[in-house]
């Protein structure tokens, strides 16, 4: 059975597609590894890459060429510094020359190695294949697969015994809402507790603490930095931040000038309800504005989706519970990852094979259930907040226009958000005993309407709003 950590399931990365820009940077970065393990690296003399299926269609709006090329150069997404990406882009460009992991020189033309083709692999919607000229005339390829939330995997250990034997064993392996919920009886243990034991089968407790804080305040960031930059999105659609202007006229005189400080002045500031929906929605639009401009957020469980969660979380931490602290947030980010895990396990959290119900709709899923534990709902409950937070996404299609995770996807964050917390109101006020569809039955549900769901509406830019609406009209 798959393990899927919390730190699987929520990954610091640059934005704007963690199916788009984190899984080919990661795949870049794993290619340049097996090159090194092979004792190739250094005969390495050229290189293409490859961009099949749905990173061919959007991947100019997603970066997917950016981020590839980022990768091939050694650098990390969650530490590289954003401001330095454009630079070391236009150096490619303007030399024709890749610096390899960091290490070596080699020449590289942006615009003619990097070959977008439509048609699709065999085994998902998101292929990318890496190939090697060297010094000796041979050359060598690898394919991979980017799966969804950044998740990536090798083309020819799809189906392996030993891609399966790379997964370890937890002590309470969930696969189903079913099995999570048989654990948290026969233990006498809330969802967050088992989620917990199985973490620390992999790491210490102060681990864990120290990743799921790194986390909280990359997310906390990122509400920041969009809640005060103003300006237009890149991109060419010329959208207007809203984050911005939303946030200035909401967050009254309390100084502060720092993201924590910011946290506490809007705990002081007196919201109604009118403004509760604001508040949530800024948050939202925020990260993904950050996200939309390849800035640093938290694939929660995908960068397109990344908004909701964090802004869920901070309602509970401005409306709910003034007093609520990083034990609060640890609960949160374990039952929300757990869920998000489910849905991965039993349907996808890509886009690309599920359309924008496996993005939003997962992502609104998981903040029902880390919101529901939080204000004191059982399992069952958290469990049925997630349910309803699903069903009123399911057949949501995804169709970015101009292949940009802009228009209608940043505002679909807001939704989700709001949708999440509506989501954890009816399940705290139900009997789960009286619930007529139970979470394993909605999951199944999302996997059949993907399979069902026409193609042109799975990140591939040709149907929906994205032919809909005409670059012209933006």
């Amino acid at each position: 059975m798959e393990c899927i950590s919390v730190f699987d399931m929520l990954k610091i990365g640059v934005g704007p597609s963690s199916s788009h820009t984190l899984g080919p940077w990661r795949a870049a970065e794993r290619w340049i590894g097996e090159l090194k393990e092979q004792q190739l690296f250094n005969n390495v003399e050229a290189i293409s890459v490859f961009l099949y299926g749905s990173l061919s269609l959007t991947g100019k709006g997603h970066a997917t060429d950016v981020a590839v090329v980022m990768g091939l150069m050694g650098t990390d997404p969650q530490t590289v510094p954003i401001d330095s990406i454009s630079g070391s882009i236009d150096r490619v460009k303007a030399e024709n020359l890749l610096n390899l992991s960091g290490e070596r020189n080699i020449p590289f033309h942006f615009g003619k190695d990097i070959v977008f083709k439509k048609e699709f692999l065999p085994f998902h919607a998101n292929g990318i294949r890496f190939e090697a000229k060297l010094t000796n005339g041979n050359t060598v390829s690898e394919t991979y697969y980017s799966i969804g939330g950044g998740f990536v995997v090798k083309e020819e250990l799809i189906n392996s015994k030993e891609n399966k034997e790379t997964f370890k064993s937890f002590p309470f392996p969930v696969q189903t809402g079913s099995e999570l919920l048989h654990y948290c009886e026969s233990e006498n243990k809330r969802i967050s507790e088992i989620v917990m034991a199985n973490e620390l089968s992999l790491r210490t407790e102060a681990e864990i603490d120290e990743g799921l804080q790194r986390i909280w305040n990359t997310m906390l960031e990122s509400m920041y930095v969009g809640c005060h930059t103003e300006g237009k999105l890149p991109g060419g659609l010329n959208v207007k931040r809203r984050a911005f202007e939303m946030h200035q006229k909401l967050k009254g005189d309390i100084p502060y000038s720092n993201p924590q400080e910011w946290l506490e002045s809007i705990r002081e500031t007196e919201v109604k309800f009118r403004q509760i929906i604001k508040w949530v929605s800024c948050f939202a639009l925020s990260v993904n504005e950050v996200n939309a401009s390849l800035g640093r957020v938290v694939t929660a469980p995908t960068n397109g989706s990344a908004g909701v969660i964090p802004a869920v979380l901070m309602y509970y931490m401005v409306i709910e519970n003034h007093d609520a602290n990083f034990d609060d947030v640890r609960q949160f980010l374990l039952v929300a990852s757990e869920v998000g895990s489910i849905f991965k396990k039993g349907a996808t959290i890509s886009a690309a094979m599920g359309g924008c119900q496996a993005e939003i709709g997962v992502s609104s899923a998981m903040a029902a259930a880390g919101l529901t534990e939080l204000m004191g709902g059982t399992p069952e409950q958290v469990l049925m907040a997630a349910e309803i937070a699903m069903e009123h996404h399911l057949g949501l299609t995804c169709d970015p226009i101009g292949g940009l995770v802009q228009v209608p996807c940043i505002e679909r964050n807001a939704m989700g958000a709001i949708k999440a917390i509506n989501a954890a109101e009816l399940a705290l006020d139900s009997d789960p005993k009286e619930a007529k569809v139970p979470l394993d039955k909605v999951v199944n549900t999302m996997w059949e309407t993907a399979k069902d769901m026409s193609s042109k509406y799975k990140e591939t830019s040709e149907g929906g709003l994205a032919v809909g609406v005409f670059l012209s009209d933006c």
